[in-house]
């Protein structure tokens, strides 16, 4: 059974910021799928599918590994 995570991510700016945060947390055990709805220099939304809820410290980590990018 899959389960779906919002998340609010500060940050991302383009196109290109997406793809580095949505690589990022697809390489986290279990994740099936990322979207990235992208609000340029604001709080953008981040929802992830996994088979596990994901802890705040593992997106965490994967934003640091992505760039400049934190949790809202």
């Amino acid at each position: 059974m899959s389960d779906t995570q919002t998340f609010l991510v500060t940050g991302l700016t383009c196109g290109h910021c997406v793809g580095a945060v949505t690589s990022e947390i697809s390489q986290i055990p279990g994740v099936s799928d990322v979207n990235v709805d992208l609000v340029a220099g604001g709080t953008s939304t981040v929802r992830v599918t996994a088979d596990q809820q994901l802890t705040t410290e593992q997106v965490s980590a994967a934003l640091d590994e992505a760039g400049n990018y934190q949790l809202a």
